[in-house]
């Protein structure tokens, strides 16, 4: 099954004290919902994996199998440094997740696509009976491979190969990819800033930090595209970018975007060393320089 529509990349949810607070999930699970969000890409780099340790990324996983729900598809990202660690995540989630995924070591980086084939095989054979994604985000695991090739080569070796979270301005490998074995492949994009270069391309899932916040912009986006008005579809893509570049300017995108939660009736607590963590009175004057730019009826409510 191809997963469709938007899919949100999770924020790990935590009380003011920096510890994890799970409890919040329920709600955050039927926020999404409300904003016709498909699914959930957790313990994933906007969910601070790598400020976890491997048992606060397991209570995460838990928790949102808890709150499973027939409009939410549940991807678990599982990589980590270390293969060992990967792969007990990987069994973990193996009876919890609708589909697991993992990113390439970004320490001792693999210098061989051939090893990261190797690498996604050891882990997604430790859980066999749900589909695999490979997690390609070169700009941070370093792993700048050719994912057409990479595709081509793990076919054969990875059963449950479904496809690839694509977080890589590379529209040229992403359109090649999506070519592979005749469409076989998922790839979602992953590349929020240039959703709307990706709909010629015949996108059809996405996953991505922002679609927390900004849900209904994005699925306007789409609707003008197919509409053919391409100048209101790149009239709000410019806007999801202000809202990106407003909140990187205020301490960093990933930390400011999650406290940015609290303003939508979502408090996800505080962000991890080494993001930004704001006030509520931050929070206020944000609010009124992103109403400023028109975004005021697009944000998820």
């Amino acid at each position: 099954m191809k997963i469709k529509n938007l899919i949100a990349a999770a924020y790990a949810p935590m009380h003011s004290d920096g510890s994890l607070n799970t409890a919040k999930i329920k709600d955050y699970s039927q926020f999404l919902i409300n904003n016709k969000i498909a699914g959930v890409f957790m313990n994933g780099s906007t969910g601070d994996f790598a400020s976890l340790s491997t048992e606060e990324r397991k209570q995460i996983t838990l928790a949102w199998s808890q709150n499973k729900s027939k409009d939410l598809y549940l991807i678990d990202h599982v990589g980590h440094t270390s293969l060992r660690e990967a792969k007990e995540l990987a069994m973990y989630a193996a009876d919890k997740m609708d589909a697991i995924a993992v990113l390439a070591p970004y320490y001792f980086r693999l210098n061989k696509i051939e090893k990261l084939v190797e690498y996604c095989k050891e882990i997604a054979a430790c859980a066999p009976n749900i589909p695999f994604y490979y997690y390609h985000i070169p700009v941070l695991s370093g792993a700048n491979f050719n994912m057409q090739e990479f595709l081509k080569l793990a076919e054969d070796e990875i059963p449950n190969l479904a496809g690839i979270k694509f977080t890589n301005n590379n529209l040229i490998d992403y359109q090649h990819s999506k070519k592979v074995a005749n469409d076989k492949f998922n790839i979602l994009f992953g590349y929020d800033e240039i959703f709307l270069n990706s709909l010629p391309m015949g996108a059809t899932g996405w996953v991505g930090s922002t679609y927390n916040q900004l849900a209904p912009l994005y699925y306007k986006i789409k609707e003008l595209f197919e509409k053919g008005d391409m100048a209101a579809a790149s009239e709000l893509q410019v806007k999801a970018i202000r809202f990106v570049e407003i909140l990187d300017s205020k301490g960093g995108f990933n930390g400011v975007g999650k406290g940015f939660m609290r303003v939508l009736g979502i408090d996800c607590g505080p962000s991890r060393f080494p993001h930004t963590t704001l006030t509520d009175a931050d929070y206020k004057i944000i609010k009124e320089e992103l109403d400023a730019t028109g975004l005021a009826d697009l944000f998820s409510k």
